[in-house]
């Protein structure tokens, strides 16, 4: 399915620049045409870590964007990133929407902030950066300290160290 796009959902500010950058690079390596999303156009400010990197041009608002013109979603972490992402409505209802559609939606590290406000981790079984953990078993997952997990169209890793497994399961879910 090369040249299919592959949507990259983010706040303003406060992404962790390798969990964008890496499985950027790995979609577009594959084929795929990476689609930075965001609810406001312009651009977004990276970090690594708590310092300030790059800026990166946003290409569609979520507003603008349709499940039916990606193949699949990977929410990149941070802490401010998702949890800027989860009080946007438009940015919940396209994440709802987008897992159920059974497409590949790939979170890491913070990123399943959004999943737990687009309420679709009850009964899921996945893993996050482990402060999460406790909000997520809380919203009725089943949390696990593992490198990457993939319960049903979710694909769910911990944090930077993770991206190499990241990225591969994701290109593994779109064939």
């Amino acid at each position: 399915m090369p040249d299919a796009k592959i949507a990259f959902l983010v706040a303003a500010e406060g992404i962790e620049r390798v969990e964008l950058t890496e499985p950027w690079q790995a979609v577009s390596e594959a084929g795929y045409e990476p689609v930075l999303l965001s609810p406001k156009p312009g651009t977004v400010q990276t970090f690594n870590h708590l310092t300030a990197a790059e800026t990166s041009q946003v290409d569609q608002t979520v507003g603008e964007a349709s499940v039916g013109d990606f193949a699949a979603l990977v929410l990149p972490g941070g802490v401010a990133n998702p949890d800027a992402l989860r009080t946007d409505t438009e940015a919940v209802a396209f994440v709802k929407s987008f897992v159920e559609s059974g497409k590949p939606v790939a979170a890491i590290c913070h990123a399943p902030w959004t999943l737990i406000e687009a309420d679709v981790v009850r009964g899921r079984r996945l893993t996050s950066w482990p402060s999460l953990q406790t909000d997520l078993r809380n919203a009725g997952a089943e949390w696990v300290d593992e490198t990457v997990v993939t319960d049903g169209n979710l694909i769910t890793s911990r944090k930077p160290d993770d991206l190499p497994a990241f990225c591969k399961t994701l290109l593994g879910a779109l064939g």
